[in-house]
C-alpha cells in the first residue's frame, strides 16, 4: 500500500514544492523553463564567483533553503531523490555567467546520477568558455571499508555551502575556494540512524524494520544502512553512532579525539519530532564533551531530510578560529539557523533557583492534622491512583491524549517520594500548600495545574481553624477558584463535576455537631455518582468539548479520578477510626 502524502500530483510534486518556496521568499526566484532556483539579486553578483548545488528533491530545506547571500547562489532540483536534468544545470551555470560572475563552483554530493549529470553538465560550460570548478563531497563515515564508490555525500554538505558562500563572499577567486572546501570536507563525517523507513509520493516504505529494530549508517535516500542494531536509549543509539564514526579502524571514520574542537550537526532526517531531536542533541553534547572534545558550534534542526523519514544523522568537523569565521559570517539563507558564535563547550548551563521566601508561622501549627494520619491518608490515595493507571488511560483515550492515568500516577509516585523524605507537615494549611507545588512542579498538565489551584485555595481558610466548618470553606475556596480559572462549571464533563458534588454535600459540616463520616460518605457517594453521570454529558470545557459528543460514551477519567481521591481519603480515616 502506497503512503499518503499531501501533494497535487507524484508527477508535479517537486516543482510545486520549490514553487512555493519561492512564493514565499521574495529574495529566490525561479528560472523560466528549468526546476532552478535562483537569488533574484543575482545582477549585484558581478565579480563574484557563483556557488550552484542540488540534487534531487525530497531533501528539503536542502537544497533550495540555502539559497542566499553568504550561501548558495542557486540550486537545481530533480525528481524526488533523482538528479537534475544536465541542460537544467548547464541552464543554470549560463545564468550566473550572464550576470557577470567570474566563475562558477558546482557542489555536488556524492552520488553517481549527481556527479555524471554535474559532470557533465560542467565539461559542456567549459567548452563554451565559462570557468567551472566542481567540488564533490562524500561525509558519509557508514562504511568501514572502501567501496568503489566513495562515501555517500550526506548532510555535512551543508556545511562547505556555508564555507564556499562565506569566501564567495569575501571576493575570493574560484581556484582558492575550489581547494579550500575540498580541505575542509576531508575533514568532517556524517553518519545516520533511523526507526523506519521513507517512502517516495506513490510508492510504498523502501525496507521495513522490526518493532525492536533500528537502522545504522543509511543514506538520504530511502536506502537500508550497514547493519541493524536492536531499539535502545537514544543516550545509547548516540553513543553507538559516535563510536563508529570515530573508530580509526573505520576508514570512513572522522579523526575527532581527545582536545579536537567540532562543529556538531544535529540533523532531523524528516519524521522525527522536535522532543526527540532535543534528546538525541544533549545526549550528543554530553557524550562528545564526555570524550574531550570542545563543541565550538551546534547546529540543530532540519537542513538535510529524506522526506519524511523518522531519524537522525550527526556531522561532526574538525574546526580552527579561521574556519570557524567562515561558519559564523553573516547569511540571508532561510534554513541556516540563527546559531549562536560563541563555543557549545565551556558555558554555564544551570542558573541557580531562586531563594524560597521563609514560611510564616502558622497558628494551627500545633494541634493541626496528626501526621502520621495523614501519611496513612495520602499513601492510600496514592495506592489507589496507581491502580486505576491504565483504567483512568482507557477512559482519557476516547477524547484526549491517552495520558490521564499517567499524570495522575506521576503524582502519586512524586507525593510517595516526597513522604519518604520526611513526615509532613502537622498544619493542614502548610501541608495542603506543599501538597500544591509538589503537583504543579511535578504532576504536569492541566490536571497539575487545577489540583494546585484547588489545594492553594483551600490552604487559606484552614490558617485559623481546622474544623469541621473550615474544611467546607476550604472544599468552597478550591471549588471557586478551580472555576475562575479553569473556566469550567458543573455540567461541563470535568473533574469539577464529582468535586463540586462533593462539595455541596460537604456544606453540611458547617451545621453545629456535624458528623464527619455521615456527611464524608454521602459527599463520596455523590462525587461517584456525578463522575458515573458525566458519561452522558455533552463536554463543555477541555480537550474533550472539541470531540463529538457521540464519541464520549464513557465517564470523564478526571471526575473518575477525583471520586476515587475521595473515597480512598474516606476509606483511610474510617480504617484509622478518625
Amino acid at each position: 500500500m502506497t503512503s499518503k502524502k499531501l501533494v497535487n500530483s507524484v508527477a508535479g510534486c517537486a516543482d510545486d514544492a520549490l514553487a512555493g518556496l519561492v512564493a514565499c521568499n521574495p529574495n529566490l526566484q525561479l528560472l523560466q523553463g528549468h526546476r532552478v532556483a535562483l537569488r533574484s539579486d543575482l545582477d549585484s553578483l558581478k565579480g563574484q564567483v557563483a556557488l550552484l548545488s542540488g540534487g534531487g528533491s525530497g531533501h528539503e530545506p536542502a537544497h533550495a533553503g540555502f539559497i542566499g547571500k553568504g550561501m548558495l547562489t542557486g540550486v537545481i532540483a530533480g525528481a524526488v531523490f533523482t538528479s537534475p536534468a544536465v541542460g537544467s544545470i548547464l541552464a543554470a551555470i549560463r545564468a550566473v555567467t550572464q550576470v557577470g560572475t567570474v566563475g562558477t563552483l558546482l557542489i555536488v554530493k556524492n552520488y553517481t546520477g549527481d556527479r555524471l549529470n554535474f559532470g557533465l553538465a560542467r565539461e559542456q560550460a567549459r567548452a563554451e568558455g565559462i570557468p567551472v570548478e566542481m567540488v564533490v563531497v562524500g561525509d558519509d563515515s557508514a562504511f568501514t571499508v572502501l567501496k568503489k564508490a566513495g562515501r555517500r555525500g550526506l548532510c555535512g554538505t551543508v556545511l562547505i555551502h556555508k564555507v564556499a558562500g562565506a569566501l564567495a563572499e569575501a571576493g575570493v577567486g574560484l581556484e582558492e575556494i575550489t581547494n579550500r572546501v575540498s580541505v575542509v570536507a576531508k575533514a568532517m563525517g556524517t553518519l545516520g540512524v533511523s526507526l523506519a523507513s521513507c517512502s517516495v509520493p506513490g510508492s510504498k516504505p523502501t525496507f521495513e524494520l522490526s518493532a525492536d529494530e533500528v537502522e545504522l549508517g543509511l543514506g538520504i535516500h530511502g536506502e537500508a544502512g550497514v547493519r541493524r542494531i536492536k531499539m535502545a536509549t537514544a543516550d545509547k543509539i548516540v553513543a553507538i553512532m559516535l563510536d563508529h564514526m570515530t573508530n580509526s579502524s573505520n576508514v570512513s571514520h572522522v579523526p575527532v579525539q581527545s582536545g579536537s574542537s567540532v562543529v556538531l550537526m544535529v540533523n532531523n532526517l524528516g519524521g522525527l519530532s522536535f522532543l526527540e531531536l532535543g534528546i538525541i542533541a544533549d545526549a550528543a553534547v554530553h557524550s562528545l564533551e564526555g570524550r574531550g572534545v570542545k563543541i565550538a558550534r551546534a547546529l540543530v534542526g532540519t537542513f538535510m531530510s529524506a522526506l519524511e523519514m523518522p531519524g537522525i544523522s550527526l556531522t561532526l568537523l574538525l574546526v580552527d578560529e579561521p574556519l570557524l569565521k567562515l561558519i559564523d559570517a553573516d547569511t540571508t539563507a532561510s534554513a541556516w539557523p540563527n546559531m549562536a558564535r560563541v563555543s557549545v563547550t565551556g558555558r554555564t548551563r544551570i542558573r541557580a533557583a531562586p531563594t524560597e521566601p521563609l514560611e510564616a508561622p502558622d497558628s494551627t501549627a500545633t494541634g493541626g492534622t496528626d501526621s502520621k494520619q495523614m501519611v496513612l491518608v495520602l499513601e492510600r490515595v496514592c495506592t489507589t491512583l496507581l491502580g486505576l493507571e491504565e483504567h483512568l488511560n482507557a477512559l482519557d483515550r476516547a477524547a484526549g491524549d491517552g495520558d490521564c492515568g499517567t499524570t495522575h500516577s506521576r503524582a502519586a509516585r512524586a507525593i510517595q517520594g516526597w513522604l519518604k523524605e520526611g513526615p509532613p507537615p502537622a498544619s493542614p494549611t502548610q501541608l495542603l500548600s506543599k501538597l500544591s507545588l509538589l503537583l504543579l512542579e511535578k504532576m504536569g498538565g492541566s490536571s497539575g495545574a487545577l489540583y494546585g489551584l484547588f489545594l492553594t485555595a483551600a490552604a487559606q481558610p484552614l490558617k485559623a481553624k481546622t474544623d469541621l466548618p473550615a474544611w467546607s470553606a476550604a472544599m468552597d475556596a478550591g471549588l471557586e477558584a478551580m472555576q475562575k480559572y479553569g473556566k469550567a462549571a458543573p455540567g461541563d464533563r470535568t473533574m469539577l463535576d464529582s468535586l463540586w458534588a462533593a462539595g455541596q454535600e460537604l456544606q453540611a459540616w458547617k451545621s453545629p455537631g456535624a458528623n464527619l463520616f455521615q456527611i464524608l460518605t454521602k459527599a463520596v457517594k455523590s462525587a461517584e455518582a456525578a463522575a458515573e453521570a458525566t458519561r452522558n454529558m455533552e463536554a463543555g470545557a477541555g480537550r474533550a468539548s472539541y470531540i463529538s459528543s457521540a464519541r464520549l460514551d464513557q465517564p470523564d477519567p478526571g471526575a473518575v479520578a477525583a471520586a476515587a481521591i475521595l473515597r480512598a481519603v474516606l476509606e483511610a480515616l474510617q480504617g484509622q477510626g478518625a
